[in-house]
């Protein structure tokens, strides 16, 4: 019994030092490894990606990739600065990519700020605005930490809160498996779902960025709507797979709104 009492203390109390504060909703999360540690990982990861995909050769939808992410990095620079919180991008080294998959309707963003959109989402995002929700909503992501929060709950949950380096050190293959569980991959490949409170908080980080960025915010709504037909079909769309329903989707945003509209640069 002691020896259970006292495991549960030392997990409480792993818990109580390694934590981080999400920027403006101020949610407190689990957070057992380093800034450093991760963007390492996603970094790797991210080259290895580029190695087994192709990037897209059509200049202008490559061009138009690259100046989103432009401006919402712009954006999350200066919303940072202005939050005092510039040292949490130390180390990020900003990459916009678009990668030819014509099947896969899906975008993401890793921490260090390597992100990538796959050709066959265009067609639903439709124009740089439609563009900007989803790659806001995915840079919000690593913002927010989801991916360091998600290593450290496996960290606690499979490996009773040992740190990132000593969990590779005795078993150096566990960092496909830890990158796997930072950005949500399951058995197969399956992408998992964030938890709800995760995509709320990147839904109204993502609304802020995109109107930072000079795009009008309202139009995520008609995005979500267009994903909504889109998932109508016989496939979904793999996006919505890892996302709440539509209905709830847009009832976020549209609470979300009115805060993000203040910082809409368009007007």
């Amino acid at each position: 019994m002691n020896m259970f009492k006292n495991a549960f203390l030392t997990l409480t109390l792993l818990v109580m030092l390694g934590c981080s504060t999400v920027p403006i909703t101020g949610r407190r999360q689990v957070s057992l490894v380093s800034d450093q540690e991760v963007i390492t990982m996603s970094f790797q990861a991210y080259n290895d990606l580029l190695k087994q995909s192709r990037l897209s050769n059509n200049a202008s939808q490559t061009a138009m990739v690259k100046r989103v992410g432009q401006k919402i990095q712009r954006a999350v620079e200066q919303f940072m600065q202005q939050q005092g919180a510039s040292s949490q991008l130390e180390g990020y080294q900003w990459e916009f990519n678009l990668i030819e998959d014509a099947q896969q309707q899906n975008a993401f963003a890793m921490a260090g700020g390597k992100t990538a959109v796959y050709t066959g989402l265009l067609p639903i995002t439709k124009d740089e605005s439609g563009l900007a929700v989803v790659m806001g909503h995915e840079i919000a992501h690593a913002i927010a930490k989801h991916s360091n929060e998600r290593i450290s709950q496996q960290l606690l949950a499979e490996y009773g809160g040992a740190t990132l380096g000593a969990v590779l050190g005795q078993n150096p293959g566990a960092s496909s498996e830890i990158v796997n569980a930072a950005y949500g991959i399951g058995a197969q490949g399956v992408l998992l779902k964030w938890g709800r409170t995760q995509e709320s908080e990147a839904d109204r980080l993502g609304l802020i960025f995109m109107a930072m960025a000079g795009y009008n915010p309202q139009t995520a709504v008609t995005f979500w709507q267009r994903m909504a037909a889109a998932s109508g079909g016989a496939s979904q769309p793999e996006l919505l797979s890892t996302h709440p329903s539509n209905e709830t989707r847009i009832a976020d945003i549209q609470k979300h709104l009115p805060e993000a509209q203040k910082y809409y640069t368009g007007r």
